[in-house]
C-alpha cells in the first residue's frame, strides 16, 4: 500500500487494541494522526483513491476484530481539541472529549451537562447522535466542518444532516474536524456542576464504570435512551430484554455481559474480539428466542476476523 508522507504521525501495522476501550483488535495497515487540518487535507488529497480510510476517536464504542483493519485509520489528536466560547455557542475540535466539553461549558454557565457521562469524542457524538437524560446531540448541534475523502474541506448544518436514534447520515469517509454547539440553557456554574455530580453518581451505581467495557452494546428497541427520571419507562429497553432472556452475567471465553448492567459487554481481561462479538450474537439470539425482538448493535464492529 502506497501512502503519502504527512507532517503528522503515520504508524504502520499498529495494533488497534491499544486505541480501544475494550482493548481488543488486530493491526491497521496504518494509523494516521494529522498535525492539523491542512495536513489532513493534503494527506487525503494525495492518498490513492483505492485505499480505504476509517476514522476513529478514542475507541469508546467499537469492537475491532482480531484480524485488524485493511485501511488507513485516522485518529485526530492535539491539533483538534480546542474549545472556544461565543455567547451561548461552543466551538470545539472534534477530538475533544464529550465530558471535557460539558465541564468547560458548565464553568461558563452553559448547559451541555448531558454530555458529561457520554464516553468518547465530540466527532463521534455527532456521528452517533449520542444522547442521554432525554437530550440528544442533534438538540444542540449547529454546524460542523470537516474534510472529505478527496481532501476537500466541507461544512454541514443541522438543516442538511439527518439524525435518528443513535445515528446520523454523516458519510463514513468524512473526517469531522470542528463542531459548533448551542447551549440547552443557562444556569449558574454551581448548579450545572452539581447536576453533573449527581449524574455521575447515578451512573456509577447502575453501570460497570470500573470494568473494561465500551458503553451500551445494543440499541434500545424502544427507540430512545433513558431519561434518568423517576417516570422513565423500561419497557423495550435492551437491558431489560437481555435480563428477561437470562443473559445477565452470561460468559463466553473472556467476555461477559455485565452483572451490574446486562447491556454492557465487558472484557474480563482475556477476551478476544471474537469472544466479545460471539457473545453479543448469542445474546441477540436468546433475546429473539425469548420475545421475538431482534436487538441491533450499538457498538460499531469493524475489521476482519483472524484467519
Amino acid at each position: 500500500m502506497q501512502v503519502p508522507k504527512p507532517r503528522g504521525r503515520l504508524l504502520p501495522n499498529r495494533d488497534l487494541a491499544e486505541f480501544t476501550w475494550l482493548r481488543v483488535g488486530g493491526p491497521a495497515d496504518y494509523i494516521f494522526q494529522p498535525a492539523d487540518i491542512e495536513d489532513l487535507a493534503t494527506f487525503l488529497y494525495s492518498l490513492p483513491s483505492e485505499v480505504p480510510i476509517f476514522p476513529i476517536g478514542v475507541g469508546s464504542n467499537i469492537i475491532v476484530r482480531d484480524g485488524g483493519v485493511r485501511a488507513v485509520v485516522i485518529r485526530l489528536g492535539k491539533g483538534f481539541n480546542d474549545i472556544i466560547f461565543e455567547g451561548n455557542l461552543v466551538h470545539c475540535g472534534a477530538a475533544i472529549l464529550d465530558s471535557h466539553v460539558a465541564r468547560r461549558a458548565a464553568d461558563k454557565g452553559v448547559d451541555l451537562t448531558f454530555l458529561r457521562t457520554i464516553p468518547g469524542t465530540i466527532g463521534g457524538a455527532l456521528k452517533m447522535n449520542a444522547g442521554c437524560y432525554g437530550s440528544y446531540f442533534s438538540d444542540v448541534f449547529i454546524s460542523a466542518k470537516g474534510v472529505d475523502r478527496k481532501g476537500k474541506k466541507v461544512e454541514f448544518s443541522n438543516k442538511n444532516l439527518k439524525f435518528g436514534y443513535r445515528e446520523s447520515d454523516l458519510m463514513h469517509e468524512v473526517i469531522i474536524t470542528e463542531v459548533t454547539l448551542r447551549s440547552l440553557g443557562t444556569e449558574t456554574p454551581e448548579n450545572l456542576h452539581k447536576r453533573m455530580e449527581n449524574q455521575l453518581a447515578s451512573r456509577d451505581k447502575t453501570q460497570p464504570t470500573k470494568d473494561r467495557t465500551a458503553g451500551s452494546t445494543f440499541r434500545n428497541p424502544a427507540g430512545f435512551s433513558s431519561t434518568g427520571r423517576f417516570s422513565d419507562t423500561h419497557e423495550l429497553k435492551a437491558w431489560k430484554l437481555i435480563d428477561e432472556a437470562g443473559c445477565r452475567g452470561q460468559v463466553l471465553g473472556g467476555a461477559q455481559m455485565s452483572v451490574k448492567h446486562p447491556n454492557f459487554l465487558t472484557n474480563n481481561g482475556s477476551a478476544s474480539a471474537h469472544d466479545l462479538e460471539a457473545l453479543g450474537e448469542l445474546v441477540r439470539k436468546k433475546v429473539y428466542d425469548n420475545c421475538g425482538l431482534t436487538l441491533e448493535w450499538e457498538l460499531i464492529r469493524v475489521g476482519e476476523p483472524n484467519k
